[in-house]
């Protein structure tokens, strides 16, 4: 009989990532939204007046993705780009479409969370415990 592998705390990790990561996928998709685009939207919501750069930055992809994926924003009323002269940096912002469908995403997560709140509280307690500890302790 094979040996049972010892755990992982790293494949735990990407394991539930993944499938909540499709969980999320499939909420969101009603919407038009995909997660990167859902992400991408919500930094520049967060930060209003961010540049294509800096949201590159922020998101872990090129520029050129960025500038892609906010044309498609821009063409569908949900961001707005400004850009003030010829060479400076374009400043985006979220529209109130942009506001709106946010917010409905912003439901849908919220829906996910109640459920996996619901289906595993004692999981969901030790998990907030654990974030909030690590995200209060000083380096």
């Amino acid at each position: 009989m094979p040996e049972t592998p010892p755990f992982s705390p790293t494949v735990t990790l990407l394991t539930l990532a993944r499938v909540w990561e499709a969980a999320l996928g499939e909420a969101l998709r009603p919407l038009g939204l995909t997660t990167r685009r859902y992400g991408l939207l919500g930094h520049v919501r967060a930060t209003p007046g961010i540049s294509f750069s800096e949201l590159a930055r922020r998101s872990r992809i090129t520029v050129q993705s960025v500038h892609t994926t906010v044309a498609g924003f821009a063409a569908e009323g949900l961001v707005e780009v400004v850009t003030e002269q010829v060479g400076a940096a374009s400043r985006l912002r979220v529209t109130d479409a942009g506001e709106r469908l946010l917010s409905a995403a912003g439901d849908e997560v919220a829906r996910l969370d109640e459920d996996f709140s619901t289906a595993h509280p004692a999981l969901t307690d030790v998990l907030r415990a654990h974030l909030v500890e690590t995200v209060t302790s000083p380096m």
